[in-house]
């Protein structure tokens, strides 16, 4: 990449969504940022507003391309890092979420989640998805979705539904819903993916009474997702890698060996080998 090209990165995080463009050297040149709303509706609830989460960060990205004085035919790609294990379901035909957002750290569905571990299928979970059961990840909150969401199920039996982590909602966005993909570290935290065939768990998906058809593809996390639609920065952008978080940070801080270990501290503190 020669010194002229740039990269965008999307950093959505729990409580702010920003973006930071770096030059081809790798040194920043421009970033913004912009928090948004958090709802707690009960004691141990956590939801998003999915169209606010695009919608900062989609101001966030328009507003460091100007602090840096550049178009988007000027930006070589587009790079996601995410909260993880965020979960939404939204209408394919029209785009629009069906419900608010279930967070990472809402526990409104933790005794589904022990139900789960006390059950014939824990021990197939903990072998192909490395997880043990609990309200953290993303299966309990998708089946929490389906059942309490007026006609989401039969929404979803007709292929009218797309389900995914923020990542994937982002990537549909860019898209302009022409994309419905996410990447292995995201998929990796679901508990609905085999880590050791890289692929959905049909069983586990029949287990929990999940469609697959609502799930998105899931990609290495360095590959061409897709484009930007051309309206949202004056040309389309290659979107070229996504990631979790934690997995973002793990790799870009140089843990990159059996063994090597950081800490990331923001919303809560995260320990990763």
């Amino acid at each position: 990449m020669s010194n002229s090209n740039y990269i965008m990165v999307f950093d959505q995080g729990t409580t702010s969504s920003r973006t930071i463009i770096f030059d081809g050297q790798g040194r920043q040149v421009s970033a913004a940022q912009l928090e948004f709303t958090q709802y707690y509706p009960q004691a141990g609830w956590v939801e998003h507003d999915p169209r606010e989460i695009w919608a900062s960060q989609l101001s966030t990205a328009r507003e460091a391309l100007a602090r840096a004085g550049l178009s988007g035919a000027q930006i070589s790609a587009i790079g996601i890092a995410n909260q993880r294990e965020t979960t939404m379901l939204w209408n394919r035909m029209t785009g629009e979420p069906i419900a608010p957002a279930i967070v990472w750290q809402c526990r409104r569905t933790a005794q589904l989640a022990d139900e789960i571990a006390a059950s014939p299928i824990a021990a197939h979970i903990r072998e192909s998805t490395g997880l043990i059961s609990d309200a953290y990840f993303s299966a309990t909150k998708l089946m929490w979705l389906l059942e309490n969401i007026p006609g989401a199920r039969e929404s979803a039996m007709r292929g009218d539904l797309a389900a995914g982590t923020v990542d994937s909602w982002l990537i549909w966005q860019l898209t302009h819903g022409q994309v419905h993909a996410t990447d292995y570290t995201n998929a990796s935290r679901t508990m609905l993916f085999d880590i050791h065939r890289l692929c959905w768990d049909e069983k586990i998906l029949s287990a929990l009474d999940i469609p697959r058809s609502i799930l998105p593809e899931v990609l290495p996390s360095s590959c061409i997702f897709g484009e930007s639609d051309p309206d949202l920065f004056g040309a389309p952008i290659p979107i070229a890698a996504a990631a979790g978080d934690q997995h973002a940070a793990l790799f870009g801080q140089g843990c990159r060996s059996v063994g090597d270990v950081k800490n990331t501290y923001g919303t809560g503190c995260f320990l990763l080998m």
